[in-house]
């Protein structure tokens, strides 16, 4: 088979498969709760936390409709030739503006609803006066039966520092919801450029090329723009790139590569305590240092980050002891009515809206030639990522609302459109673009 018909077949999949998901539950009259509170089910549309709210125009169209005729025209050609660093500059900037331009067609709310929400971190930050305290009761204020003393829905189900980020905020100053949100849209639209420059780290400069457009002009740009996990995705992507650069610096440059193997380590631990999914990045920290040849930098890694865990342990916050805890309110909820049999499958849909369906022709165009170098970097990569979304979906911790639950593993997987035939690369940059218009037009995404 041609690599056009593997990539063709591969997108035709991804479609049927997000097609299916929607059409399955309306059709079949299968109720699989992706959504509370339930009194809002007739709009909503599994396999997504959201609900059918077209609108054909708002402040934002505009900017992001010449953000994408500009990027179908000239994002192929300028990735290919612009110097490195105003690659990722451009990259930086470009992801910015599309993750605004996106979040603005609904006009300020499309920035400020979901940060604001009860069950988000930011009222909750505000009202916290004693982070000692806050530590030390943490775990007894997760279960349902703590009321009316329980954590909020997206408090109680991810580790202290995501509160303690927008705690932060609160104290500088930077505690509005317009505020909050630019803050966090400031600092994930860093990603691109993170994931870009670990590739490049890697040995694989030209596949980060290649992939950059599709990076940047991302359907996820749509769930990023106001997604706490997209913030957790940006941590996690300079904790990768840390640890590139730890594996890969030379034998006479030992000295920088322990200071950025601790420093990957710290960011990585912070990771694990700002959601706690995100021990699964311990599949794409192996693949970066398979990929750099050296092991050098994992007891260095493991070390700082087990520092953070233990940090906030002696502070009263222990990892181990709370989620157990987590796990019990977890199927005390909506998620013991959500139906496996759907969500199973259901979640992989709701990943190909977030990534866009290019990804079916990404990953259909791996093939033997693949596997050498610097193709096998982004296979490695990719394929890390999509075993520990895998095993989260194994796990059944993560069903439904994976759009936003995924987010710090969609990048690595959008690294397989390097692997696109080349005529393949500006006509599916338009696919991509138009995809995530029409998500962010038809659809109230929730996030």
């Amino acid at each position: 088979m041609t690599a056009t018909r593997r990539a063709a077949l591969g997108l035709v999949l991804a479609v049927a498969l997000v097609a299916v998901a929607f059409a399955v539950p309306r059709w079949a009259d299968w109720e699989v709760w992706p959504r509370a509170p339930r009194s809002m089910s007739d709009l909503a549309i599994p396999p997504l936390h959201g609900l059918w709210e077209p609108k054909w125009f708002g402040p934002g169209t505009v900017p992001a409709l010449v953000l994408a005729l500009l990027g179908c025209r000239y994002a192929v050609g300028l990735a290919g030739r612009l110097p490195w660093r105003r690659l990722l500059t451009a990259s930086y900037v470009a992801a910015l503006a599309w993750m605004l331009a996106l979040a603005l067609v609904d006009g300020e709310s499309g920035l400020t609803r979901v940060l604001g929400s009860d069950v988000e971190y930011l009222p909750t930050a505000r009202d916290v006066d004693d982070v000692g305290e806050l530590l030390r009761t943490y775990v007894d204020r997760i279960p349902y039966d703590a009321a009316p003393d329980n954590w909020p829905t997206h408090v109680a189900g991810h580790p202290p520092l995501a509160l303690l980020f927008f705690v932060g905020l609160v104290r500088i100053g930077l505690g509005g919801d317009l505020a909050a949100a630019l803050v966090v849209v400031v600092l994930a639209a860093a990603t691109a450029p993170l994931v870009l420059a670990t590739v490049r780290v890697l040995g694989a400069e030209g596949a980060a090329r290649r992939a950059a457009p599709f990076l940047v002009l991302t359907p996820a740009a749509v769930v990023m723009a106001v997604s706490a996990d997209a913030l957790f995705g940006a941590v996690a992507a300079a904790g990768l790139l840390c640890l590139a650069l730890g594996a890969t610096r030379p034998a006479d440059r030992r000295r920088a590569a322990v200071a950025w193997s601790v420093l990957a380590g710290l960011l990585l631990g912070c990771c694990v305590m700002l959601s706690y999914g995100l021990g699964l990045l311990a599949f794409l920290a192996v693949a970066v240092l398979v990929l750099a040849r050296s092991w050098l930098p994992l007891p260095v890694a493991a070390a700082s980050a087990l520092v953070v865990v233990l940090g906030f342990a002696a502070g009263g916050f222990a990892w181990w002891e709370a989620y157990p805890v987590l796990n019990d309110r977890y199927w005390e909820g909506i998620a013991a009515d959500r139906p496996a049999a759907y969500w199973m499958w259901g979640n992989l849909a709701a990943l190909l809206v977030c990534t866009g369906p290019l990804l079916g022709a990404g990953l259909a165009s791996v093939r033997r030639t693949s596997f050498r170098r610097p193709d096998l970097v982004v296979v490695l990569l990719a394929g890390a990522a999509l075993l520990a979304v895998a095993a989260a979906d194994l796990s059944r911790m993560s069903k439904a609302e994976v759009e936003r639950i995924w987010l710090p593993f969609v990048p690595w997987m959008v690294l397989t459109t390097a692997l696109l035939p080349e005529r393949w690369r500006r006509w599916g940059l338009g696919l991509q673009v138009a995809f995530a218009l029409l998500v962010q037009h038809l659809l109230y995404t929730s996030w």
